[in-house]
């Protein structure tokens, strides 16, 4: 919906690495019993990551690195190299792995191509095939070309796969707030397209808009950089980032527009579903400023459904999300969704993502690297916590700090 990346670039994080953020050395958790310790490092402007089923962390470099981790050491040699145009928010700017990866090795990237003689630089989504911690020379397939690039700004770029195995693709509206409201282009949008390229049939659009424009799944965005799908129910939380005044995370739902675009100030303020009973309105928004409850650029977005739930219950279901400039994480509560504190002073966040080990990594474009942050020691069930005494743990129980 209506906001700015920071310095009128929609994803700060992209445009501006010299934005200064809080200093990765003052980081510190806003809870205790949580720890935050660097994982990897010798990483360039990262933009996006994303876990192999194998534990191995892909991270993609704007400039067109695709860099692997394992156990906490970046590889010398990329996975793949990418010829990109990485002016201003362009670049390398998503990455997801096929569902069957574990079988076919399909690791799918959104990146902007260079221009060809005599045209413009534009998004794609392309597909490679894994071959241990390299791809398979020659095996890049192009599955989406998207619309010639203006500006150089508002990319969007995040791409996962839902739980019915579609793959959605965020697009920035390319800073032409008009794009996002018209069913004649793909820009401020999400679309959902099948594995191999093709449009699914039964996309909310497919029988009104035409061509490749049936791909659109939701619009009204201005510039959906990241997003999140919960394992096994397929819930997804998109954030898009704001121009003047406010961020949002939005619910993402078949043919729902959000707002962006239509001139009236739908996503300029609170949400007022009577002058706005057409727009789906925000689960969580947050106005510009200082300090850990306000921001300027939403960015990661993560579910906490880890294989080995370190954190404990209270924090099951719970969407992770942060601000690139102000360098805090938040989280919105599965069941009530209020907002909290989790941490804060961690740079320049681009992405967040949960491991199996139940941490929560994120991405720091200030001095690229990826964090991570873990309990210290596993937190019980809030019924135990009765019992034992929270104070002899040392533990603040996240359901008495809920705010907001």
């Amino acid at each position: 919906m209506r906001y700015r990346f920071l310095v009128k670039s929609a994803v700060g994080l992209i445009a501006l690495g010299s934005v200064v953020a809080a200093s990765p050395a003052s980081a510190r958790p806003a809870l205790p019993g949580f720890e935050i310790t660097g994982y990897a490092s010798g990483i360039s402007s990262p933009t996006a990551m994303a876990f192999a089923p194998d534990g191995r962390l892909f991270v993609a470099e704007q400039g067109g690195n695709l860099r692997v981790i394992k156990n906490g050491v970046t590889q010398a040699t990329p996975f793949a190299t990418l010829a990109v145009n990485s002016v201003g928010e362009r670049g390398f700017l998503g990455i997801t792995f096929d569902p069957d990866f574990a079988s076919n090795g399909f690791v799918y990237l959104y990146h902007t191509e260079p221009a060809p003689l005599g045209g413009a630089p534009f998004n794609r989504v392309s597909r490679f095939t894994a071959n241990g911690d390299v791809a398979v020379a020659g095996s890049r397939v192009t599955l989406l070309n998207l619309e010639g690039l203006g500006p150089t700004n508002h990319n969007g770029g995040a791409i996962h796969f839902g739980a019915d195995g579609k793959l959605y693709v965020a697009v920035g509206d390319n800073a032409t707030p008009s794009n996002a409201q018209s069913l004649n282009n793909r820009l401020g949008k999400i679309l959902r397209i099948n594995a191999d390229g093709t449009i699914p049939e039964d996309n909310p659009f497919f029988a009104t808009a035409t061509g490749d424009n049936r791909s659109i799944y939701a619009l009204g965005l201005r510039n959906p950089f990241t997003f999140g799908v919960q394992s096994g129910t397929g819930l997804t939380y998109v954030n898009d980032v704001g121009q003047n005044t406010w961020e949002e995370v939005n619910v993402l739902g078949a043919g729902r527009n959000f707002g962006w675009g239509s001139g009236g100030g739908a996503n300029e303020g609170p949400f007022d579903p009577a002058a706005f009973p057409t727009f789906a309105p925000p689960l969580v928004a947050y106005e510009h400023g200082s300090g850990t409850e306000r921001g300027f650029s939403i960015a990661g977005g993560a579910f906490y459904n880890p294989a080995v739930n370190s954190f404990g219950t209270p924090y099951l279901g719970d969407y992770f999300y942060a601000d690139f400039v102000n360098g805090w994480i938040r989280s919105v509560d599965a069941g009530t969704g209020n907002t909290s504190m989790f941490a804060s002073g961690l740079g320049n966040i681009t992405d967040l993502q949960v491991g199996s080990d139940g941490a929560l990594y994120y991405t720091n474009r200030q001095n690229g690297s990826v964090g991570r942050i873990n309990a210290i020691v596993t937190v019980p069930e809030a019924s135990t916590l009765a019992l034992v005494g929270v104070a002899a743990l040392g533990i603040t129980l996240k359901l008495a700090r809920r705010r907001r």
